[in-house]
């Protein structure tokens, strides 16, 4: 039997319904990099690509407003580092605000999908 994620029209469909998905998904992607040790913007695509096993993506640009709206509201703070290689590097961490925030956030999205009753759902969709 050919995987259902195969079928040309589902393709289609999946591919616009991520893109919006995934839009509001980085935000959490990227706190949950800070959440590890502070990082440059430079290398968080790699990151947020490699931990979602390619399934986001985000160009430098979107980085760069991601963290900026992030530092405006207090949930991440920034400073220049000395770099190795090249001009000195601005880092990014979580605030204690954004720890709180990623938490909830965590709390209130995420483990839903571990709740026995959505959890039972899914795999029943999964395992069809």
């Amino acid at each position: 039997m050919e995987p259902i994620c195969s079928y040309p029209d589902i393709h289609e469909l999946l591919d616009r319904w991520e893109e919006s998905y995934k839009k509001g998904l980085l935000s959490f992607w990227l706190l949950l990099l800070l959440h590890e040790r502070p990082t440059y913007a430079f290398e968080m695509n790699a990151r947020v690509l490699a931990l979602s096993r390619g399934t986001i993506s985000a160009d430098e640009n979107s980085i760069y407003r991601a963290l900026n709206r992030f530092e405006e509201i207090g949930v991440v703070g920034s400073q220049l580092q000395a770099s190795p290689q090249g001009p000195a590097r601005r880092y990014y961490q979580l605030t204690e605000k954004g720890s709180r925030l990623l938490r909830c956030f965590i709390e209130r999205n995420i483990l839903l999908f571990q709740e026995e009753e959505v959890e039972k759902r899914i795999k029943e969709i999964v395992n069809e």
